[in-house]
């Protein structure tokens, strides 16, 4: 590509992610309905959006270093002390029982209806067992089911991001191994890249603390050193085994949010505004590398997979997360009726489908594709239904009322 083509590429990125989260705060719906489709369209209609051109190698890069600073922006708000009890436990049911039956619901039933092979069907079923805070964060605002649902699901949104972002490159290295590896190989891989993203991110973690609360900076230095470690950590884990950047980045999150002495409110809007930026301009360049000619026969069987996610794969680990817990019977239903996909599931699924395809992987020419229609779907599915099914349901919270401004004191007329 010509500089003038770059030029015109990274344009048409930045100014169709700001602008479609403009038009959905307008609208009240949850921005990834208009990104993904935005970004397909421009990769669709024009030559210059093309992030693979635009960036070349350094693309998966920037994407996994982008998504580690929106998740640990996401890790700062899970403040352990907020979840006890019941509320603890669900969260541990649908991590430790919820992933694994995620994961074998949608690789079943994705081999199934889009043909994959069975290589092909376990990576899809990595791929999406990931939710992550980009998409739940939204429609929970949007819903209002109360305190107790929202923490839930967003410690579950949240901390199920970097797990399954590992698992899925564990997953692909071992299908892409010379030779056969034993499941001990699998299982001791997993935890290798969790204590190097846990270590790592305990080192940031205190590298944060001591900038935050011990040289005590504030504002836009503190909002630099911030972003500035985030990256740093990240990139070193990610440099030492793949995707260990992403559990770092929400192990500094967790840390900072329950470190006491750390003042963090103060700078988080410059933090969330580069957040927002990098959904943006990650969701529209991921689509971008989308082609209509990879959705031909992908289509209906995704939109049968999306259905049958929605009807039988989250309400099964719902019914099982939930079972002998003081959640009503309502609050249960919610947390069945809410699993939307994100920027993790877009970026794993472009990072390993063109390399699988590569080594002729049945079926592995559909993940992409299958992803894209996947998290369309479900973001559709449950950003649309959230605030009614809450209201139906008896869930739903009044809107807070705006904080009081304090009134204006007249200036002093001269004599």
């Amino acid at each position: 590509m010509t500089a003038s083509q770059i030029f015109a590429g990274l344009a048409l990125i930045v100014g169709l992610g700001v602008a479609c989260q403009i038009i959905a705060a307008r609208f009240g719906i949850p921005a990834i309905i208009l990104l993904l489709p935005a970004g397909f369209a421009a990769g669709a209609a024009t030559t210059v959006v093309n992030p693979d051109e635009i960036f070349g190698a350094a693309f998966p890069p920037l994407v996994s270093l982008a998504v580690a600073i929106i998740l640990f922006d996401g890790g700062l708000d899970l403040v352990h002390r907020e979840l006890t009890g019941d509320n603890r436990r669900v969260v541990r049911r649908l991590q430790l029982l919820g992933i694994p039956m995620t994961w074998a619901g949608a690789g079943f039933f994705g081999g199934l209806l889009l043909g994959l092979s069975s290589k092909a069907a376990v990576m899809l079923g990595a791929i999406l067992i990931v939710s992550g805070p980009t998409v739940v964060t939204p429609i929970l605002h949007a819903a209002r089911p109360g305190t107790r649902l929202t923490r839930i699901l967003s410690f579950e949104g949240t901390s199920i991001d970097p797990i399954g972002a590992i698992i899925a490159v564990v997953v692909f290295e071992e299908l892409t191994a010379s030779h056969t590896h034993h499941v001990l190989h699998g299982v001791l891989d997993f935890a290798v890249r969790i204590g190097i993203g846990a270590g790592g991110g305990a080192a940031g973690a205190l590298v944060l603390w001591l900038l935050l609360a011990k040289v005590k900076l504030t504002g836009i230095l503190a909002t630099q050193a911030i972003i500035a470690t985030v990256i740093t950590i990240a990139g070193f884990c990610d440099a030492l085994r793949d995707d260990t950047g992403l559990v770092a980045a929400i192990t500094m999150g967790i840390v900072l949010a329950n470190l006491r002495g750390v003042d963090l409110p103060g700078d988080r809007p410059f933090i969330k505004t580069v957040v927002q930026l990098a959904i943006g301009v990650l969701f529209i360049s991921i689509s971008a590398t989308v082609t209509p000619a990879s959705l031909r026969g992908v289509i209906w069987p995704a939109l049968g997979l999306i259905a049958l996610l929605v009807l039988v794969v989250r309400p099964a680990v719902a019914l099982v997360a939930t079972a002998r817990s003081s959640l009503t019977r309502n609050e249960r239903i919610f947390i069945g009726c809410m699993d939307p996909r994100g920027i993790v599931a877009a970026s794993t699924a472009a990072s390993f489908s063109a390399p699988l395809v590569a080594r002729h992987i049945g079926g592995a020419d559909k993940l992409l594709p299958a992803t894209f229609l996947v998290i369309v779907g479900t973001v559709a599915i449950y950003g649309l239904t959230a605030a009614p099914l809450a209201s139906k349901l008896g869930l739903r919270q009044p809107e807070p009322e705006p904080e009081p401004q304090p009134e204006k004191i007249p200036a002093e007329q001269p004599p």
